[in-house]
């Protein structure tokens, strides 16, 4: 299996793709340990035959119908008469908005290149210098994927056969503390730049802005409630989120229609293809992982360097942190849930904690260098080079570290809700 490691590494230092560098280390493995070729068959058609995986492709084309249908303006001129009227009003909007937002896509990507493109424009119209207005929008995007629905947690879920329902809600509470926590960031560079504010908002002003954006409004709400009820599971809440963004953009906000419906559908299929292909590559990878021992190998390792959860805990932050650094957080999960989520088990970490811990993690790495795609994304919408971004950026990663040291060694914080609300 070390050979075999190395032939992986290698492909991927070589720009391979990583499910093609999944799938021939893993039928290399095979081969050489004298394992049937139908062995390979067999495990990625059971990792594709997944009832939570069925989420994934309507939640990416929930994403696809809402950046087309208008749903972005009207979220973030609905943000800011709610906090524009704080200093720094327009840093706080983009945090609320994103908020808002990571309810109806749950993509980092998704927040950066669809909303940040309305932020950054309004901030720098505002008189926001451009690189704090790239800085903010880069760091609150990182909410989307811990906000419900969030397709990384989908993802974890079937990794570690864990409820969906249960990442969903248990993610809520971290998300609202990321907001917080980078809006007191934004107050800090406000005061100091003396950054403009709104009028106080009449309450005719709040009422228009909610008028205009209260259908969008109310599909984090729908999913929240209905997962949370149990009118619907996390999967058909998928479904109800995905047809109720295209009912939103034909017959609601009418900002496309029906013959724009066959590129989003395309647009989707693509992009669910990639994540199946990582999932079934993965999964069979993590099996070969298994059959040579490595899980339970690390596994030893780390509990002979200690028994406690909260040295363990330090230590997968710190090994997530840098693996975000040079892989994109789905790729990572498939390869490294499987061997992450034993060693909890074992050591009694809950497994909607470890799941959002996996996730925040890997989603602070969408804004460090030198993979960190939401920079890159930034970059091309505030027209500013990687560098600029990444320096903006870099303050706003305090907050989100506080918060993640919070999640790792406060249970209850990822745990109450899930607890109050399923019983899990």
């Amino acid at each position: 299996m070390t050979i075999v490691l190395i032939i992986w590494l290698g492909l991927l230092l070589l720009g391979t793709p990583i499910y093609i560098s999944l799938g021939i280390a893993s039928l290399l493995n095979i081969l050489i340990s004298g394992f049937s070729p139908l062995t390979i068959p067999q495990r990625v058609l059971n990792a594709a035959n997944s009832f939570p995986l069925l989420a994934a492709p309507f939640f990416i084309l929930m994403g696809n119908v809402m950046n087309t249908s208008g749903v972005t303006r009207r979220i973030f001129n609905f943000a800011n008469v709610l906090v524009g009227w704080l200093r720094g009003g327009l840093g706080h909007a983009n945090v609320v908005a994103s908020v808002f937002f990571a309810g109806m896509s749950g993509s980092a990507v998704a927040d950066a290149g669809g909303l940040g493109t309305i932020e950054i424009a309004a901030m720098k119209e505002g008189g926001y210098d451009v690189d704090f207005s790239a800085g903010i929008t880069a760091a609150s995007s990182v909410i989307g994927p811990i906000i419900p629905p969030s397709l990384p947690m989908v993802i974890y879920a079937v990794l570690a056969d864990t409820s969906v329902g249960g990442l969903f809600i248990g993610g809520v509470i971290p998300g609202l503390l990321m907001a917080v926590s980078l809006m007191i960031m934004v107050a800090i560079f406000a005061r100091k730049r003396k950054y403009p504010k709104n009028a106080f908002p009449t309450p005719s002003v709040i009422w228009k802005a909610f008028k205009n954006s209260v259908w969008a409004l109310l599909a984090p709400a729908i999913l929240f409630l209905g997962i949370a009820s149990g009118i619907f599971t996390p999967t058909e809440a998928a479904i109800v989120a995905a047809f109720y963004a295209i009912i939103l953009g034909l017959f609601v906000y009418k900002e496309f229609s029906v013959k724009d419906l066959p590129k989003m559908i395309i647009m989707t299929v693509e992009t669910n293809g990639v994540v199946l292909a990582l999932v079934m590559t993965a999964v069979l990878f993590g099996w070969n992982l298994a059959v040579a021992g490595i899980p339970q190998a690390l596994g030893n390792f780390l509990t002979s360097v200690s028994r406690n959860p909260f040295v363990i805990i330090a230590i997968i932050n710190v090994f997530l942190l840098i693996v975000g650094c040079f892989m994109e957080g789905n790729a990572a999960q498939m390869i490294l849930v499987p061997i992450l989520a034993p060693i909890a088990q074992s050591l009694g970490i809950n497994p909607i904690q470890l799941g959002i811990l996996i996730v925040l993690n890997l989603m602070v790495g969408t804004i460090t260098p030198p993979v960190g795609i939401v920079l890159y994304v930034t970059a091309n919408v505030a027209q500013i080079s990687f560098e600029r971004v990444l320096k903006a950026t870099l303050p706003f990663l305090i907050p989100l570290v506080i918060v993640l040291l919070l999640v790792s060694y406060v249970p209850a914080i990822t745990t109450f809700l899930p607890n109050l609300v399923m019983g899990k």
